[in-house]
């Protein structure tokens, strides 16, 4: 039976933003060889609840909206996008569900951002940088970035990759703060600007980026390699042998 991935919709107020951006989530999972379980934002947090009892990994998507900034301690300056309760509150179960469980995470531009603000981290609101990190969606190649070595990430780019790797890019936010046993593994060069974190331990995959492997995905060998990997770790996860009782930060309400 096919592994099990668990995906909020993008956004539960812009239905037009759903319709656009998470079929390319859905076909990069079912390439690499999962099937995706869609959570709808409007579903009672029991029912939530008992689907990730079906699943093996959380992969959690951009979005159209911004963490709202009350959640790191911060008041919300006008370039902040309004938030998405919703969508805030069905990560919230997924994030606690992935830790308590040890199941995979895949976290992708507001996932990584949703993701570093459940782990205590902050974001910075909007960025001001000689980089162009939102070129637009059709941009393949927006910028540069930088894979520490030894991190996961770094495993999985092409050895035949020449000439430095780049990345799409499609954010206003990144992260400023790195949360709560997160370490970063990739920055683009030029400004510093965080590109990816992982989870500080190596039995317990996490895994958070910036950019749009979904977008890439046909052309994109490390995109593939990076839906690969993810699919993998949550195939070799088995119910109930790294279950962490009461796992997660101490996050700020």
């Amino acid at each position: 039976m096919p592994v099990q991935i668990a995906i909020p919709e993008p956004t539960s107020t812009d239905h037009a933003y759903n319709e656009r951006a998470l079929p390319q989530y859905l076909s990069a999972l079912r390439a690499a060889g999962a099937t995706p379980v869609v959570v709808a934002l409007h579903e009672r947090q029991d029912r939530v609840a008992r689907l990730l009892s079906t699943v093996q990994g959380v992969l959690l998507p951009g979005s159209g909206f911004d963490v709202d900034p009350e959640r790191y301690g911060e008041q919300r300056i006008p370039e902040c996008a309004a938030p998405d309760p919703g969508r805030t509150a069905v990560d919230e179960l997924l994030l606690q569900d992935a830790f308590n469980l040890r199941k995979p995470i895949l976290g992708i531009c507001a996932g990584t951002q949703s993701l570093n603000v459940w782990r205590n981290g902050t974001l910075i609101q909007d960025l001001q940088t000689e980089v162009n990190h939102r070129p637009g969606r059709e941009v393949v190649e927006a910028h540069p970035v930088r894979i520490s070595s030894g991190s996961r990430l770094s495993g999985l780019v092409p050895a035949k990759t020449t000439g430095g790797l780049h990345v799409n890019s499609s954010h206003h936010q990144a992260i400023k703060a790195v949360g709560d046993n997160l370490r970063v593994v990739a920055v683009s060069p030029a400004d510093g600007v965080v590109e990816a974190v992982e989870l500080d331990e190596p039995d317990h995959f996490v895994v958070a980026v910036q950019w749009h492997p979904e977008r890439t995905y046909a052309q994109s060998e490390f995109s593939r390699a990076i839906f690969a990997a993810f699919v993998e770790a949550a195939s070799a996860w088995q119910p109930g042998e790294n279950r962490v009782e009461n796992e997660g930060p101490a996050v700020q309400r």
